[in-house]
């Protein structure tokens, strides 16, 4: 190994792949004479060079095209899937298109053994390492805006826009991922209203993060509303979601907490059947309070065994539900470690005085997400129902 090193300077890695001794001393000549801050290591064989960039990266690989087990295009193939490094290949004169084929190939240089200056030396190594590193910013940007794309569209399959003609009624929600630039999790909502009047809505999370969630909680989701739009409801409806979420889910260990909630303004009732989610919160101008309501078990630990006993009670002529997956109430309320829970969530609300739903969920999460201060990172959503029918039975 040589090393030559300026003081505060960044050295350079450069891998020297080059089985003729003399050609490696010439190349060893050259980067000594420049003025590039380096360390230079040398391998005689592209598994030997394989070997060195797994037990340490660089930022530049010197590669010959003629080597004991590799030669040609084959060396930069060889190569190439194990580093990130930019590529400069030693080509001989009597090689004239051999440089611009290990350039297609995804080589970043190529340099011609014998006329090679050390300025010309220190540029191409500079200049190769800046191109390596503005494919690799480009590729990522290129990822960054296909990962965002996925995440449109599986926010648009978990949060869709309600099916809801009634001027009586008001839908309102809100989707935070756990972490900043996080794939979206498996929670979800929805809310339609069918021909008879009634609204339906549902609010789930499918345990665990990332795509398989997001993807069987959009499948959930879009099956809720097609069930709902053709008939099914109650406890068929949630022996049908499961046997959706079995054969749907990727891995036998996910599970679906759900609430059901039918809201009938005619009747002036609403009508909850709880797969093993809180209760919801119930809003009216006395006051709020969590909904007592019995559980069903989550929807896949039991296939086939599930019950879901429904709770109904009488709908105030004005008041809102609130539905909200276990995010909002799970993270940190003060510095000692406490959890928010339903009686600080109750606190919030209750210390929250916006008339417009939207930006009371707003102000809610706003607070939540700041007690909790990031400690605790996992996704959430709120649903938020808001009726006034005037007196009970009327819309």
């Amino acid at each position: 190994m040589t090393e030559q090193a300026a003081s505060g300077l960044e050295r350079f890695r450069i891998l020297l792949v080059e089985d003729d001794d003399g050609d490696a001393l010439l190349v060893e000549e050259l980067l000594f004479d420049t003025d590039l801050p380096h360390v230079l290591v040398r391998c005689r064989s592209a598994a030997e060079a394989r070997r060195a960039l797994a037990a340490a990266p660089v930022d530049c690989v010197l590669l010959d095209l003629h080597l004991p087990d590799a030669s040609g295009v084959r060396t930069v193939q060889a190569i190439q899937p194990d580093t990130h490094a930019a590529i400069i290949v030693l080509t001989g004169l009597d090689e004239p298109r051999a440089g611009v084929d290990a350039l297609a190939a995804g080589a970043q240089d190529y340099l011609v053994k014998g006329k090679v200056e050390p300025d010309l030396m220190q540029r191409a190594v500079r200049y190769a390492v800046q191109r390596k590193q503005a494919e690799r910013a480009n590729a990522a940007l290129a990822m960054g805006r296909l990962r965002a794309e996925e995440n449109a569209r599986l926010e648009r399959g978990l949060l869709p826009e309600p099916i809801l003609t009634s001027s009586a009624v008001t839908a309102s929600s809100r989707y935070y991922p756990g972490r900043a630039q996080a794939l979206l999790g498996g929670d979800f909502l929805d809310v339609v209203q069918t021909e008879d009047g009634q609204i339906h809505a549902v609010i789930g999370d499918v345990s665990g993060h990332g795509p398989d969630a997001a993807a069987l909680g959009v499948c959930l989701r879009i099956a809720w509303r097609s069930l709902t739009l053709g008939g099914h409801r109650e406890q068929h409806l949630l022996h049908l979601l499961e046997q959706i979420h079995i054969a749907e889910r990727a891995v036998s260990d996910l599970f679906t907490t759900c609430t059901l909630i039918t809201l009938d303004p005619a009747a002036a009732t609403l009508t909850l059947h709880l797969a093993g989610h809180h209760e919801p919160l119930l809003l009216t101008p006395e006051g709020t309070r969590e909904v007592a309501a019995p559980h069903g078990i989550a929807l896949g630990i039991a296939p086939g065994l599930g019950k879901w006993p429904a709770t109904t009670l009488a709908l105030p002529p004005r008041g809102a539900l609130v539905a909200y997956t276990d995010g909002l109430i799970e993270g940190f309320a003060d510095p000692s470690g406490a959890r928010l829970g339903v009686d600080g969530l109750l606190r919030i609300i209750d210390s929250v005085r916006a008339p417009d739903p939207g930006t009371h969920l707003d102000q809610l999460i706003a607070r939540t997400r700041t007690l909790n201060a990031d400690r605790h990172t996992d996704d959430l959503a709120i649903l938020r129902l808001d009726w006034n029918t005037g007196t009970p039975g009327g819309e």
